[in-house]
């Protein structure tokens, strides 16, 4: 079904009310004269600029006097036609008490059935007569953002316009290349059916204004259009996600290998790589939902999360639950739903929640926050139990007593996995993979006694070990010149700074303890 007959079923079920938040705006008029127009004598449209006037006559004059939200209303009210106002920003104006009682009164007056049936098709299931509940008219807001004061919240029904699929991508991208190219400079076009889909691809959660500005920044420099502009297309579509909101693009520069240990996960993640194939389903198989990374801080587990995108070669979008909060009511749940919307939009994604424990901080007990976090968490279990979009989630979190426990519970995740301290064989491992990265030769260190000396390091810790080392080896290279780093100086680094595990070992013991029986050890 798509936009249009779903918002006609809205206006066919009796609803008086309807708010639509988006920032596509003009988009959302269009869908809702095409899905009113059957219902109704007369569309109207208001704005606090152009007052009150004719939507569906070219040109119509405002009504003198109706710049007002409440003086546009009243207008209505006094008319006996079945009719339909499209408000713009209305919201913004509800503050104001004669605004919310002009909008219960017109509410009311919509919601008398009129003498009139309305017009066009009956609602499915009907016996052939008007509904038994029929509306004389809607008022229907299209609103930026923000909520109805809880006076009228009752009476409306709220309609979310969703983003542009891949077949109206690929039209929105032919229509803009075509005006460019008539309106513009010539545009050489030279790509082919399956570039065309990877390019159509990249544009998805986009909305579509933002889809049409991509395509003319990506061809108003050279004025072509060819394989080179998948990259461009994705980078361009990178800024527009930048600080934009809840979800931020994330580069995936590391890949399995780069990660020690983890043998477990490893091997869960290549068998479920091809479980996205066609024909998994065939053989009976549904694709992965998610997993969630539980352990001590600093073991990798965000690490995974970036490792587990490039080796199933997908988008990396980290969402940034400080962004999802707002001091307006409902306006929280309205971008969570938003950015879910949107990854599902851009499927197929990993989806990556770091630390979800703080991000719904307040969900697993009694808060000060109105239940708000309470709200968002259950907001995103719904999600995660319904979505049927090949959106891969990844949770990780450190702290099991501020989890709640509605997110542990079977069918949540496919697996829960516990990262815990490295053993000896996988410290020595991880010793060998950043001292490569620093291209410093593994060989020419004695790894097992690093090993021993970093006994309840995390890999973080590891890491730090030899960072700290460097310095040290950097600075005598200067005061001596000669400053190799060498086994020692780690050695030094190691001791002289304290791990976790001994600073918090109880908090780390009842997490292991824990974790026993109840995940999947990630190594």
């Amino acid at each position: 079904m798509g936009p249009v007959e779903s918002l006609h079923n809205l206006f066919n079920a009796g609803h008086p009310c309807v708010t639509i938040v988006t920032a596509e705006e003009a988009h959302a008029v269009d869908l809702v004269k095409q899905a009113v127009s059957p219902r109704v004598d007369e569309l109207w449209q208001w704005s606090a600029v152009s007052g009150l006037r004719r939507a569906e006559i070219e040109g119509a004059e405002s009504v003198d006097g109706t710049m007002n939200a409440a003086a546009a209303m009243s207008h209505l009210l006094e008319r006996q036609d079945r009719c339909a106002l499209i408000a713009l920003d209305m919201l913004d104006h509800m503050g104001e008490p004669t605004v919310v009682r002009a909008a219960k009164d017109l509410i009311n007056r919509f919601e008398s059935p009129h003498a009139a049936p309305p017009r066009g098709p009956a609602p499915m299931g009907s016996s052939g007569g008007p509904p038994m509940s029929v509306c004389s008219g809607h008022l229907v807001l299209i609103d930026h953002g923000g909520e109805l004061p809880s006076s009228l919240a009752s009476s409306a029904a709220a309609f979310e316009v969703p983003l542009p699929e891949a077949e109206e991508l690929e039209e929105i991208l032919r229509r803009t290349l075509s005006r460019y190219n008539r309106e513009v400079a010539k545009v050489e076009v030279e790509i082919t059916r399956s570039q065309l889909d990877a390019l159509v691809g990249n544009l998805q959660g986009l909305t579509r204004r933002q889809a049409e500005r991509v395509v003319v920044e990506t061809v108003s420099g050279d004025h072509r259009f060819d394989p080179s502009d998948i990259d461009v297309v994705l980078k361009a579509k990178r800024r527009l996600f930048a600080g934009s909101g809840a979800l931020d693009f994330v580069d995936k520069p590391t890949d399995l290998s780069q990660i020690g240990g983890m043998r477990n996960l490893k091997k869960w993640l290549d068998q479920r790589k091809r479980a996205f194939a066609a024909d998994a389903a065939k053989f009976g198989l549904a694709p992965p939902r998610g997993v969630l990374m539980l352990g001590v801080q600093g073991t990798g587990k965000s690490l995974c999360a970036k490792a587990i995108a490039t080796a199933w070669d997908r988008p990396l979008l980290r969402m940034d639950a400080g962004a999802l909060y707002n001091q307006y009511i409902g306006e929280s749940e309205r971008r969570l739903r938003s950015a879910l919307r949107q990854a599902e939009a851009m499927a197929p994604v990993v989806l990556w929640i770091d630390e979800i424990e703080k991000a719904f901080a307040s969900a697993a007990n009694t808060s000060n926050d109105g239940g708000l976090s309470r709200r968002m968490f259950g907001a995103l279990l719904t999600w995660m139990q319904e979505h049927t979009s090949p959106v891969f989630l990844v949770a990780t979190a450190n702290d099991i007593d501020a989890l709640p426990p509605e997110l542990l519970r079977k069918g949540r995740f496919d697996d829960i996995f516990f990262v815990d301290l490295p053993r000896a064989d996988v410290r020595r491992e991880i010793y060998a993979i950043h001292l490569r990265k620093r291209e410093r030769d593994p060989e020419t260190f004695d790894l097992d006694r690093l090993a021993e000396e970093s006994e309840g390091f995390s890999a973080a810790e590891i890491e730090q070990s030899i960072v700290s080392a460097l310095h040290a080896a950097y600075s005598d290279s200067h005061a001596s010149g000669d400053g190799e780093l060498t086994t020692e100086m780690i050695v030094e680094s190691v001791r002289s700074s304290p791990p976790l595990s001994v600073t918090a070992a109880e908090k780390i013991a009842a997490l292991q303890q824990w974790a026993e029986g109840r995940c999947v050890p990630a190594d």
